[in-house]
């Protein structure tokens, strides 16, 4: 039955695969040219991996010689992959489907798709100089790539080569991807003042060119140097679409099928494919937000490519050329139709049109136009396959308007000044998270012991403080023991072994685990109920101590360790944890915070309550917005804990664990109910009907020892 449902659908959404070269992009789009090498192309993981043994054993000229010739081999992979992609889909176009369906009505297509699939075999084959299969790579290696991870080596072995100028391109290059390494920042700083340069010029290597002209433009507006705006604007636009093409082709790799056990998977031929694509049509859709997004960044641009036909639109009116601008604004019509304030340029560009022009004989730019056009057919196809085939998918807002032109521009014609403001300026980019209640800190600690060691002000904050003796010597060697039996590697990670980095293992276990595991005798129950007991302590005292008027429940609690990894860690250079903001997306480069999916935003408070002290490094780190200003930085030690509310006002991280393990209670808390944590509440019955059975016992006279 599904089958049958399915086959139509197939017949609408296969003319979108691998659609012709140029859809959606200019027609005099420039092409890169290959950078060729003889003989077959080598795969970038194996010069990977010979670079790095290479480095690790003293051997700095192999090292850059293996990981230079890594990055252009991966460099070289993507290009060829994406020519071969663009040369076979305009040799075998995809035929319309035929107007009557009948006996195999369906062929043809088919014919087309293995005509593509054969031509793109054989030109990969060719052009790598030997199969594809010899390039393919494991998760690791390309999340290494991803990262800019051989830009780290690259530096450091260049350094040792006393060739001080790569060695500062290389980190800068890997800086940029990884704005939270504070020892990279710090290594930039020190090869700059080596050198007596302080304006050592900065080279991002892997910069994307479209990026690179956009940000020049912004420069040459704001300078109202509009002739050299347009230039690179349209510059920008042009690189951007061939990015876009680049993007789309690389989602057309392999698919994982999360659901799926590969051998187990049984599905029938038009379901298969079915799903095979809407994860490559899903891909593709993202690619907006991919080329949008700055390395190293969680957040795009808002707003990015609409913003080019903004600025466009006023620079071709500053310079005269009013039907360009009149192209432009209506361009970027095409994705907020409802902007007043370019609905004005509209007319207003309308009106200085020479007579013999028709205004209604300016349509919009074609590139946008035809980019919005395939934009809209596939948001409407994957929300058609999302309900028939039952997985879940949300549209996001590509083209949020917070990412507005903020410049007295706005509105060339002068009309509708007072509307200026409000549509350009108040349209800006969001602010920071704010902390919407009073903010107030000093109530009762409410448990004796407890001392108070720094309140905010004393830890260069908002919304801090750090305790002592929350936890007794006693209980960090109780908890500990509990630990060592119940924790799993990767737990709250999806089993990944090392989340944060690779040179520690990190364990974790919830409250509801511990209980079970102390119900089934593997650890004493009692001592499971002690990470209970300890995370509800640690709940009144935040609650009380920053006095919130509202009751504050549990999000997420979480033991967790860190364990160095033996023979990993001479050369260390990362954080345990990068820093980050517990309830919004940080973007240092911006010194932004955006409360918005995937961050947890319904997170109000987090705490950290320490076992131990008997490890090297992991020193908790509050920071600047900037992910790099250290502001206060604290020794874990049994008993300590550390809270403070979950917002932009608080980024954090963890230093390396160098030598040892490192154990806490990590709490994150919500002021709403609605985000209560499910194993929580779980865990709550567990322990009443403990207290029930525990009570039944007394009233009894039952020693719970003679039970067994």
């Amino acid at each position: 039955m599904r089958e049958r449902i399915w086959a139509p659908l197939l017949l609408l959404l296969l003319p979108l695969l691998l659609p012709p070269p140029l859809w959606g992009g200019p027609p005099d789009s420039p092409r890169r040219e290959l950078e060729l090498e003889p003989g077959p192309l080598q795969p970038f993981d194996l010069l990977y991996a010979s670079g790095a043994a290479a480095y690790y054993s003293g051997d700095y000229e192999r090292a850059v010689r293996d990981l230079e010739a890594a990055l252009r081999s991966h460099r070289r992979l993507r290009e060829i992959r994406t020519r071969c992609a663009r040369h076979c889909a305009a040799r075998h176009p995809l035929p319309p489907p035929p107007p009557g369906e009948g006996p195999g009505a369906e062929l043809p297509l088919f014919r087309s798709l293995l005509g593509r699939a054969r031509c793109y075999r054989s030109c990969e084959t060719q052009r790598l100089g030997g199969p594809a299969s010899r390039h393919r790579v494991s998760e690791d290696v390309r999340s290494d790539f991803q990262r800019r991870v051989p830009y780290n080596y690259l530096q450091r072995a260049y350094i040792k080569l006393n060739q001080l100028e790569k060695a500062v391109e290389a980190a800068h290059t890997f800086f940029v991807a990884n704005p939270e390494h504070m020892e990279m920042q710090q290594n930039i700083e020190n090869y700059r003042a080596t050198a007596g340069v302080e304006a050592l010029q900065l080279v991002d290597r892997e910069a994307k060119p479209h990026m690179e002209s956009y940000n020049a433009g912004v420069k040459h507006y704001e300078a109202d140097d509009f002739e050299m705006a347009i230039r690179h604007f349209e510059q920008a636009l042009r690189e951007y679409f061939i990015e876009d093409i680049e993007c789309r082709t690389l989602c057309e790799g392999p698919q994982r099928f999360e659901e799926y056990e590969y051998l187990g998977y049984k599905a029938g031929l038009y379901e298969a494919i079915a799903d095979h694509y809407m994860q490559v049509l899903v891909c593709q859709h993202e690619c907006v937000r991919e080329l949008a997004t700055r390395p190293g960044r969680l957040s795009p641009i808002e707003n990015f490519l609409p913003l080019h036909y903004d600025y466009l639109q006023f620079a071709y009116y500053r310079v005269g050329e009013y039907v360009k601008a009149l192209e432009c604004a209506k361009a970027y019509l095409l994705c907020h139709p409802d902007d007043e304030d370019v609905l004005d340029n509209v007319d207003y560009y309308e009106s200085l049109l020479d007579d013999s022009t028709d205004p209604a004989s300016i349509e919009a730019r074609e590139d946008l136009t035809m980019f919005v056009k395939r934009h809209k057919l596939e948001s409407e196809l994957i929300k058609s396959a999302a309900e028939g085939l039952g997985f879940s998918y949300t549209e996001p807002n590509y083209w949020i308007r917070y990412g507005g032109r903020q410049d007295e521009n706005r509105v060339p014609s002068g009309v509708n000044v007072e509307g200026a403001e409000v549509h350009g300026f108040s349209m800006g980019k969001k602010l920071s998270p704010k902390i919407d209640r009073d903010l107030r800190e000093g109530g009762p600690l409410l448990y004796e012991n407890i001392t108070f060691v720094y309140n905010s002000e004393q830890l260069n904050g908002t919304q801090r403080v750090l305790l002592d003796n929350v936890l007794s010597e006693e209980q960090c060697r109780e908890l500990h023991s509990v630990a060592s039996g119940i924790m799993l590697v990767g737990d709250g990670y999806r089993g990944k072994t090392s989340p944060h980095t690779p040179n520690e293992k990190f364990e974790g276990a919830t409250v509801l685990k511990a209980l079970k595991s102390g119900y089934e005798g593997r650890v004493p129950l009692k001592s499971a109920r002690l990470f209970y007991d300890i995370s509800e302590k640690a709940r009144r005292i935040v609650e009380s101590y920053f006095m919130l008027n509202s009751t504050l429940y549990f999000s997420y609690t979480h033991m967790v360790c860190r364990t160095a990894l033996s023979g990993q860690q001479d050369r260390r250079n990362d954080l345990s944890h990068p820093i980050h903001a517990d309830n919004c997306l940080l973007d240092p480069e911006a010194n932004e915070c955006w409360k918005e999916p995937p961050a947890y935003t319904f997170r109000d408070y987090s705490a950290l309550l320490y076992m131990n002290d008997d490890f090297e490094g992991g020193e908790f780190i509050f920071t600047e917005m900037d992910a790099k200003t250290v502001t206060a930085s604290i020794k874990p030690k049994c008993g300590r804990m550390i809270s403070f509310s979950s917002g932009g006002e608080n980024p954090h991280g963890v230093k390396a664990v160098t030598k040892g393990k490192r154990c806490a209670v990590a709490l994150w808390f919500t002021l709403d109910p609605l985000y209560r944590e499910l194993e929580r509440i779980q865990a709550d019955e567990v322990i009443a009907i403990l207290d029930q059975e525990q009570q039944g016992k007394h009233e009894l006279n039952i020693n719970p020892k003679d039970e067994l």
